[in-house]
């Protein structure tokens, strides 16, 4: 069986991010917001199947940020909405996001090895080690306050998935956290599952480097990115590892400048869920480390528009230069997401992509058909 097709794409990478969370990316109160609903998504994961886009990455959430709309308040688990997509696609990747304490490691390499068969090897793993305190305490878990506990938890627990993996005999297993006996992994996924891991703290960032195919980071100064992207390359290659580095942005792309930027004031600013986006805000400062601290307070706006990406914004000449822009700073790809994700990516799929494919970043559909 070939690799999956995240490892040869040969490209750069476009997927969608949280279109399984109410509202999307956009913490706004406009009607067209994103309606999560398991019709919206299948639609979604079709246009983007047809279209050669390269995955879906969900959020996996269990309470909402409150306000007026309680953004992300109806989230679809993400393993279910995995199988569900794969098995309704051809060729797109589609992510199960999994937090480590509320997922039992053994439970969660049977369930992507189910799907690796439903999908003819196409799911992905994203490992969250937890931030969220208030989702914690949802669950009656404690939230570890230092990060070298958590981490040290998602080593251990992704330890254990690893081995289930690979081994094709019972085993023990005797570690600080997990304490197994004559434990086997059948089925086993055929060929490598992506992993994905996003990372903003030193110990998130070992983490990533030792056991992430890719590294999920904010861009927000993209000088400082570029820094950033070719030392977590290094750090990767002198681990051995050939690391990839992802990050999230969000499209408001229309025929003009000027409709572009009126519809991100519209929604962005006059219409958004201001009390939902600093409990986020709060909430990032408090507990997370995925984004750099000393820049989190700079990007409020951005928090509202599109849960803090890298802002694609005008023409489709203009957004297919922020994503090149992406590119020259060392990105391996990137998550798209929109204010209605179904009703706009039609109009970046016409417009954008052929520019992408123009400018050597991106194959065309028939072109990355013929290759595989």
């Amino acid at each position: 069986m070939t690799e999956n097709s995240m490892f040869t794409a040969g490209q750069f990478l476009l997927g969608t991010f949280a279109s399984n969370c109410s509202g999307g990316m956009s913490v706004t109160k406009v009607p067209e917001r994103w309606k999560n609903s398991w019709d919206n998504n299948l639609k979604l994961a079709q246009l983007l199947d047809a279209a050669g886009i390269d995955f879906m990455l969900p959020i996996a959430r269990w309470i909402g940020y409150g306000g007026e709309t309680n953004f992300h308040g109806n989230v679809l688990e993400t393993v279910t909405w995995a199988a569900g997509l794969l098995a309704k696609t051809q060729n797109i990747n589609v992510f199960a996001t999994i937090h480590t304490v509320a997922n039992h490691p053994v439970v969660l390499a049977k369930q992507i090895a189910t799907i690796d068969q439903i999908s003819g090897g196409r799911i992905g793993l994203n490992i969250v080690a937890g931030w969220n305190q208030p989702e914690y305490e949802a669950l009656g878990l404690e939230l570890p306050t230092d990060h070298e506990t958590r981490y040290a938890y998602a080593e251990e627990w992704f330890d254990v998935v690893k081995t289930l993996w690979q081994r094709a005999e019972t085993f023990d297993y005797d570690g600080k956290f997990f304490n197994l006996s004559r434990v086997l992994g059948d089925p086993r996924p055929a060929r490598k599952v992506p992993i994905l891991n996003a990372a903003g703290s030193g110990q998130g960032r070992a983490f990533a480097v030792r056991n992430a195919d890719f590294l999920f980071t904010p861009a927000i100064d993209l000088e400082r990115s570029a820094s950033e992207v070719a030392e977590l390359k290094a750090q990767g290659k002198a681990a051995g590892r050939d690391l990839g580095v992802l990050t999230f942005s969000h499209v408001v792309c229309r025929p003009t400048e000027k409709e572009a930027r009126d519809y991100l004031q519209h929604f962005g600013k006059d219409n958004a869920d201001w009390e939902a986006v600093d409990n986020l805000v709060r909430l990032q400062f408090a507990h997370a480390h995925s984004f750099p601290h000393d820049l989190l307070a700079l990007i409020r706006d951005r928090m509202a528009a599109g849960h803090g990406g890298f802002p694609l914004v005008g023409t489709p000449e203009q957004v297919a230069e922020g994503i090149l822009s992406l590119h020259r700073a060392g990105f391996n790809g990137t998550t798209l997401s929109f204010v209605d994700y179904a009703e706009e990516f039609p109009y970046f799929r016409d417009t954008v992509l052929p520019i992408l494919e123009a400018e050597g970043i991106r194959r065309s559909v028939t072109t990355a058909a013929a290759a595989a």
